[in-house]
């Protein structure tokens, strides 16, 4: 009987050591992919596409915000050269879709957090999200009814801008 006891307690010792080597390696696998994307959304990207509420932005009015990203997750967007708002991302590449909470530290949605999705390559990058206070959009789409902000990014290259933090 007390064989069968310590074979049990060993079995579980084992079981425990093994599940917290499995969490600390998903947490630092987890950790390297949000460091990679932080890497890859850093710069300067000017908005190609625009949509809120299914309503298309012409193309001469998304051409005029940019928004500049910093390997910290924090943000500044910018209409015509000046800054109109500023906030941190924290994101999560290791869901499907890859998630994104965005929050804003001045402007009119001051403390507010936004729920959404993104994708990002080398030198373009889609992000998707809702108003603040609703669910996360799932997939990438912006209508009347889903009421999401669906953006599209082109990387501004050669300009090294940095951002006043």
């Amino acid at each position: 009987m007390k064989r069968a006891h310590f074979r049990l307690m060993t079995v579980g010792a084992v079981a425990l050591l093994i599940s917290m080597t499995t969490v600390a390696f998903a947490d630092d696998a987890k950790e390297a992919a949000i460091k990679k994307d932080r890497k890859q959304i850093a710069g300067t990207w000017k908005i190609v596409t625009l949509e809120i509420n299914g309503n298309k932005s012409s193309n001469e009015d998304a051409s005029k915000l940019k928004v500049i990203n910093d390997v910290d997750g924090s943000w500044s967007l910018h209409s015509e050269g000046n800054e109109v708002g500023r906030g941190t991302t924290t994101i999560d590449p290791t869901q499907t879709p890859k998630t994104i909470d965005i929050k804003s530290t001045t402007g009119q949605d001051q403390g507010k957090t936004m729920l959404g999705i993104y994708e990002v390559d080398k030198n373009t990058r889609k992000l998707c999200f809702a108003p603040a206070g609703q669910n996360r959009p799932t997939e990438f789409s912006s209508t009347a009814a889903n009421q999401h902000i669906l953006v599209k990014f082109e990387r501004v290259k050669g300009k090294k801008e940095i951002s006043s933090r």
